[in-house]
């Protein structure tokens, strides 16, 4: 019979083995854990890189997009307020070739048109009145003196020279216009 200093040693063997490779399978665990960590963090920067990269490309694009795309709005707004000047001073053009061919005469600037119109107005209005009223006296006196003239006989007679009459007052003062411009 042994006193059992042999299974004791037996056993630390065991235990001690075991702590061994326990030891050996932690450290092993630990060094694998540690790569792969290294190797995450490593992949990380790597993507964090990559994206930064992306994005900086896409601001780039996106930047020269939209210049080129400025560009052409403000070339299109250009060509446009250019054309539509040109439509403007055309249309003045012709406008004021029209007004040239109505009256005969270029379009005053528009203050001076103004007093002229109204001073030509006062002068035709006196002008107007200071014919018309000796035209008028003169007209009626022929009419008066038509109607002395002839005897009343017959209304019918009668009628015409009243008419005659009537076609004179009305073609007298016109008669004196017509004078008066020529003049």
């Amino acid at each position: 019979m042994s006193n059992g200093n042999g299974v004791t040693a037996t056993l630390s063997g065991a235990a001690e083995s075991v702590k061994e490779k326990a030891v050996e399978i932690g450290e092993a665990v630990a060094a694998t854990a540690s790569e792969t960590v290294a190797k995450a963090r490593k992949a990380a920067k790597k993507a964090r890189k990559t994206v930064e990269a992306d994005i900086a490309k896409a601001k780039k694009a996106v930047a020269k997009r939209t210049g080129k795309a400025a560009k052409a709005v403000k070339k299109t707004v250009a060509k446009a307020k250019k054309k539509l000047a040109a439509a403007s001073t055309a249309a003045k053009a012709e406008a004021a070739s029209l007004q040239k061919k109505v009256t005969g005469k270029k379009k005053p600037a528009k203050k001076a048109a103004k007093k002229a119109t109204k001073k030509t107005a006062a002068k035709k209005a006196v002008k107007k009145a200071a014919k018309k009223a000796p035209a008028r006296k003169a007209a009626k006196k022929a009419v008066k003196k038509v109607a002395r003239k002839a005897p009343v006989k017959k209304a019918a007679k009668k009628a015409a020279p009243k008419k005659a009459a009537k076609k004179a007052v009305r073609k007298a003062p016109k008669k004196a216009a017509k004078k008066a411009a020529r003049k």
